[in-house]
């Protein structure tokens, strides 16, 4: 309990009724649920096989663990629980598997693979645009909306038309004995709610949780909260309304108040100081929050000092706002010798990065983007490593379908429904059913043929792979199903089609480093392919890209990459109406959620927050006078400076000037 303050203290000491910390930024919220844990387990509340600690991504989960184990020793942790919702998820569907009517070995479909299935299925019912109704259809699974209730609820052209997809789709994904990502949550909740034995198991085994950033639950995820934590109401939950800022994807700020209706007897616990930033940036963002409504008001404060004023810097035109904002960071960096790292420049969308990075790379200034696609998620990265999968495991399903038409070999849906279908029957993997008798008395001879010769290439990939070195392997693969001209011929321009497949020798540079580099340690070098792909399975995206936080680089992100994240300088650009606020989002409860995102921007600053806009802006290809964002107005002006409105006396100017002249010598002396 050292170090912490009478609230946290009070937060981790709560047991009895249900309790909801509403922590502010900054204000130590992780630091209460792995202390809570401790606490728990120490005093003989819950061991720790029974606590379930659950947050939204890898990244927070590991974290989280790893905070849980310095506190706690081997033994005392034994057993307990950190995961994400999605893995929550997860393990419980493999254990009930058979009783949701899935096999054991059944497939998890990402975003690209269910894309991929709708889209096959919109061109078959003759339906164009797939990509804004798969939305649609994960937003109904996020809501807990069944297939039948969708049907019933659909209003508009494309919701009908999504319904038509959503009972298409998911009996094709049932026959492929898959699930995708939405289903990790909608599966189990399904399950408790018709399998009260189901849910009893899972409650004795978990009896007490602790969910972290509560605010971006959706309906389905909370759905999941109730049933597990029951009429007990063994729980606590941290969050903070005034960052919910992923409405877009399912989350129920309105889940903060729902706890409260079904929970009566629920405590709250407030953390209000702020172990982060300065006075002036914590006042200025309540004053700005203070315009949405709260069922809980909250006041940021913080013993740091008052602080810099923040700056309000007004700019001619978009490059213009790049040159100065990157002239700004050298200044600092100069001034106060500071590292490229301490700097953020942060933006409502991706777009407006192109100008920053441009005036990064004009003035040598090293930077890095957050929050962009990552070796992983590409398409050609995907492609290869799922064909190296199934050579590795021929019962890897979702890579079979991924594969089984890049490049196209004309195999179409309804011979994969039926492949299926059958498999389903069958109980065994899409490759094994693809090969058997039964199946071919089913389809056409045209399609038998096709899938045969797939099957028979992949049967002898497979065999060859138990005595061929691994790098082999994986460049024949890229040579046999012709892969660098498929590129060529699917991408806009050959510099793309050069960078896809500069990727892809990437993942045979990989491959052999990790089965015979002699500069790779013995003990991590891999001999087969088994082993190669296994590993290259259970390399968490976030730790492969964990290395570049090392970097001394300005950090360029969105405004929604950034929560969580802090830097001791920040620079919040684009404060423009139709920007910041979206010109999408000028309603009412959008306008919320944009004034959450711009305090989000805020307290991401430790010391210096720099808020800037452009005057005059190009919107589809024509130059137009845009006014500043409404939020400047919102901000208490007693503690901002703008740029164009400061006075600097000569005494100002003489002590500046004293500041760089020993910065020189000290830079000198080094």
């Amino acid at each position: 309990m050292q170090g912490l303050n009478p609230e946290q203290q009070e937060a981790v000491t709560h047991l009895g009724t249900p309790l909801l910390v509403l922590a502010g930024a900054g204000s130590g919220k992780t630091r209460v649920i792995t202390q809570k844990i401790a606490w728990m387990i120490r005093k003989g509340v819950h061991s720790a096989d029974q606590i379930a600690a659950i947050t939204f991504t890898n990244k927070a989960a590991r974290e989280m663990r790893e905070r849980a184990s310095k506190l706690l020793s081997k033994e005392e942790s034994k057993g307990l629980t950190v995961s994400t919702f999605h893995t929550l998820g997860l393990n419980i569907i493999k254990r009930e598997a058979k009783r949701l009517g899935y096999k054991n070995n059944f497939s998890i479909l990402d975003a690209q693979d269910s894309g991929a299935i709708l889209k096959e299925l919109a061109h078959k019912q003759e339906i164009e645009e797939a990509d804004s109704l798969r939305w649609i259809i994960s937003r109904w699974k996020n809501d807990f909306i069944s297939v039948e209730q969708a049907a019933l609820l659909a209003n508009t052209t494309d919701e009908k038309l999504a319904a038509i997809l959503y009972e298409k789709y998911q009996r094709q994904i049932k026959a492929y004995n898959a699930v995708d990502f939405d289903d990790l949550i909608v599966l189990p909740v399904q399950l408790f709610e018709q399998h009260p034995d189901a849910l009893q198991f899972w409650q004795n085994k978990l009896r007490y949780l602790l969910v972290d950033e509560y605010q971006d639950t959706n309906a389905c995820q909370y759905r999941l909260i109730r049933l597990l934590s029951g009429l007990r109401g063994a729980l606590t939950v941290v969050g903070d309304d005034d960052q919910s800022i992923y409405a877009w994807r399912g989350a129920r700020p309105e889940n903060i108040i729902q706890l409260q209706k079904d929970y009566p007897m629920l405590k709250v616990v407030m953390l209000e100081q702020n172990y982060r930033s300065t006075s002036r940036i914590l006042n200025s963002a309540n004053k700005l929050i203070g315009n949405n409504p709260h069922l809980f008001s909250k006041n940021l404060w913080s013993t740091l000092g008052e602080g810099d004023p923040i700056r309000i810097m007004p700019c001619r035109t978009p490059e213009h706002e790049a040159e100065k904002v990157i002239g700004e960071i050298l200044k600092q960096r100069f001034r106060d010798r500071a590292a490229f790292k301490d700097f953020a420049i942060l933006y409502r969308g991706n777009h407006q990065s192109r100008l920053f990075e441009k005036a990064l790379r004009e003035n040598n200034v090293p930077y890095k983007i957050s929050g962009g696609t990552s070796f992983f998620e590409r398409s050609e990265v995907k492609d290869i490593l799922a064909y190296l999968r199934l050579i590795a495991n021929p019962d890897d399903d979702a890579a079979f379908l991924r594969i089984i038409n890049t490049p196209k070999r004309e195999i179409g849906t309804s011979t994969l429904e039926k492949l299926g279908e059958y498999a389903h029957e069958r109980h065994t993997s899409l490759f094994t059913a693809a090969q058997e008798l039964g199946f071919a008395q089913r389809v056409s001879a045209k399609a038998q043929q096709r899938v045969e010769t797939f099957s028979f290439w992949l049967h002898e990939m497979v065999r060859a792979a138990d005595n061929t070195d691994p790098v082999k392997i994986a460049r024949q693969v890229i040579t046999d199903i012709g892969y660098e001209d498929w590129t060529k011929n699917t991408c806009n321009t050959p510099k793309q089609a050069e960078a896809r497949m500069k990727n892809v020798w990437e993942i045979v540079e990989w491959i052999r480093k990790l089965h015979d580099d002699t500069s790779t340690p013995l003990s991590a070098r891999k001999e087969t392919l088994a082993d190669i792909i296994a590993h290259m399975s259970l390399v968490d995206m976030l730790e492969r890209n964990s290395e570049e936080k090392e970097q001394d680089a300005v950090t360029l992100m969105t405004l929604h990459a950034a929560k969580g994240l802090e830097f001791p300088s920040v620079f919040l650009v684009g404060a423009e109406e139709e920007l910041l606020p979206h010109a999408n989002s000028i309603d009412e409860h959008g306008l919320q959620e944009e004034r959450r995102l711009a305090y989000v921007g805020i307290t991401r600053a430790k010391k210096n927050l720099t808020i800037s806009y452009a005057k005059v802006r190009s919107r589809y290809g024509e130059s137009s006078t845009v006014e500043p964002s409404r939020f400047l107005d919102e901000l208490p002006p007693e503690h901002l400076e703008w740029e164009n409105k400061k006075v600097v006396s000569d005494e100002e100017r003489q002590e500046t000037a004293r500041a760089y002249i020993s910065n020189l010598k000290d830079l000198l002396v080094d």
